[in-house]
């Protein structure tokens, strides 16, 4: 039996890349601050199309969501935009 897909990760501690291409991000890791934020997660870069909007919690601690079915799919590239968030580790395939 084989794999449907390689999944990866990347980190990220401010507002950046997931990655620079095509993508279907499946799940995300997050550390919140202790105060109320979110995670914006955006297809075609910084100003590109909102493709989900996850809200994180107004406590310190860590939090892990699983997106459903096939994940969020970008089309050109997936980017995020933190605020109030210590970081957060997305997987995508």
């Amino acid at each position: 039996m084989g794999y449907m897909s390689d999944v990866k990760s990347t980190r990220l501690a401010a507002s950046g890349d997931i990655f620079g291409g095509p993508a279907r991000v499946k799940g995300v890791y997050i550390v919140s601050s202790g105060t109320g934020g979110s995670v914006v997660i955006r297809d075609g870069g910084a100003s590109g199309t909102v493709v989900a909007t996850l809200d994180t919690p107004a406590v310190a601690g860590m939090v892990y969501m699983k997106l459903p079915e096939d994940g969020l799919r970008c089309a050109t590239s997936a980017y995020a935009t933190l605020a109030n968030v210590t970081a957060a580790t997305f997987f995508y395939a």
